[in-house]
């Protein structure tokens, strides 16, 4: 049984049937026997028109898709909406550029013709998260599907309306039945899927240790694999920055999406000469945010997802207070049901407690003091994650250091870690591997097949 229940009510909203062992091998059945006509090259310009209409739909659907991921997952209203139209940029975006980046690439050798043609794998099945629910799942269809492979959804058990509803967006929008599935299944099937010899990639975007366990699969089964695992992004700030707009990034960068999200900023590494001023000023715009509904328009804080985040990272931060971290600001949080946590600050936070080497899902923010550049690199390079990073400084040279230096998928120079379908995306580390998004993102499933002719 598959439930979607409303976080900041935890009210029931409906409860579905999974799909029995019959049913996946309908699907796969589906996927297998569509790909060898949906994927030729002689239809590239269907396929992209077809994306195309599916960006125009998400635009149209907007204002109920919003509402349909804030009822069950919790995200702020506004940035739900948000969410919508970045997706819809994704679709353009290949619909646009699939022609250029499928191109052959012609290379120089000793014979007559010698090119590599890009081409499409087959079915790639697709373990998503709940917290991007609709971005997580275009920013993979979109190239998929614009190559020419068919998709299989496995989404997080607390998505399933959104998972469904992508699927009949993708059939409106005239992709053939079997281009776009959704398996409505627990994480006990995923593995079954993956060996199926019909499967030919997976991608991952979620926890570590399902990470670790897709990888694994996709590896005993010789298949290519993404992932897109967590972080605890450093957000580095030095003397020459421009603070105010630091500060105002920084809570961004720490907050959206109620600070659930892998590349968040999670650890502020902060010059001491600046920290004072940063920490007073960091506080003051923290205590500005509302924490609230997230149907209305002006919060800023919604619920966590479900409770067992909410009460996961409860439990890290009083490990961290009682292993000698302070708290140096705590906002409220609403009465009554919700899986709410108010935003929170930590300073003074020892070496080996939560706030310093584990990832915080959720609007708490660990602040640390540094002497030195040299310093701040190694503190933000001693995690074992390796998603994204930002620096804040005017200084050229200090800017090279940080952008050579830090080990991170993704360095942002006076602004903050973002995904954009126009720029490579992925980590190093237990961050993952492999790319998602621009030309490299819809390589990762293709076959880059080299050709000679003579």
């Amino acid at each position: 049984m598959i439930i979607s229940q409303n976080p900041a009510t935890e009210e029931e909203i409906e409860r579905f049937d999974g799909m029995s062992e019959q049913d996946v091998e309908e699907a796969l059945v589906k996927a297998h026997a569509l790909f060898p006509t949906f994927s030729s090259r002689k239809k590239l310009s269907e396929r992209t028109e077809r994306l195309t209409a599916l960006g125009e739909l998400l635009r149209q659907n907007k204002d109920e898709l919003a509402k349909l991921m804030t009822l069950e997952m919790g995200k702020p209203i506004t940035q739900a909406k948000a969410e919508v139209e970045k997706s819809a940029t994704c679709c353009d975006y290949y619909a646009k550029n699939a022609e250029a980046i499928l191109k052959d690439r012609v290379i120089e050798s000793d014979n007559k013709s010698s090119y590599v043609r890009w081409l499409p794998i087959g079915p790639v099945l697709a373990v998503m998260p709940w917290n991007f629910p609709l971005w997580q799942v275009i920013r993979f269809a979109a190239p998929a599907l614009a190559a020419g492979n068919v998709c299989l959804l496995k989404h997080a058990s607390n998505v399933p309306k959104m998972a469904l509803r992508i699927e009949e967006l993708c059939l409106e929008a005239g992709f053939p039945v079997g281009a776009f599935q959704t398996l409505l299944i627990g994480s006990g099937m995923v593995e079954g899927v993956i060996q199926d010899s019909r499967v030919k990639g997976v991608t991952l975007t979620g926890s570590e240790p399902a990470g670790r366990a897709v990888a694994e699969r996709a590896g005993a089964n010789l298949k290519p694999s993404v992932l897109e695992l967590g972080g605890a992004d450093p957000f580095i700030i030095m003397p020459s920055a421009d603070l105010d707009a630091a500060v105002k990034t920084a809570v961004k960068a720490r907050t959206q999406n109620t600070g659930q999200s892998c590349i968040a900023a999670k650890r502020f590494i902060v010059h001491e000469k600046i920290h004072a001023a940063f920490l007073d000023k960091f506080i003051h715009a923290l205590e500005k945010l509302k924490v609230d509904n997230p149907l209305f328009e002006d919060t800023d804080i919604g619920p966590l997802a479900t409770k067992d985040i909410r009460d996961e990272l409860a439990e890290q931060v009083d490990t961290s207070v009682r292993a000698g971290a302070d708290i140096a600001f705590q906002g409220k949080a609403p009465e009554g049901p919700g899986h709410w946590y108010p935003p929170t600050v930590l300073i003074d936070i020892p070496e080996d407690c939560p706030a310093a080497i584990e990832e915080l899902f959720g609007p708490v923010a660990s602040v640390f003091k540094v002497e030195s550049l040299d310093e701040a690199i190694d503190l933000a390079n001693s995690s074992r994650f390796g998603l994204g990073s930002a620096a804040w400084t005017k200084e050229k040279s200090e800017q090279a250091e940080f952008i050579d230096r830090l080990e991170a998928g993704f360095t942002a120079i006076n602004g903050m870690t973002t995904s954009d379908p126009r720029l490579p995306f992925g980590g190093i580390k237990d961050s993952g591997y492999g790319r998602e998004l621009s030309n490299l993102g819809m390589r990762e499933f293709l076959n880059a097949k080299t050709i000679t002719v003579n």
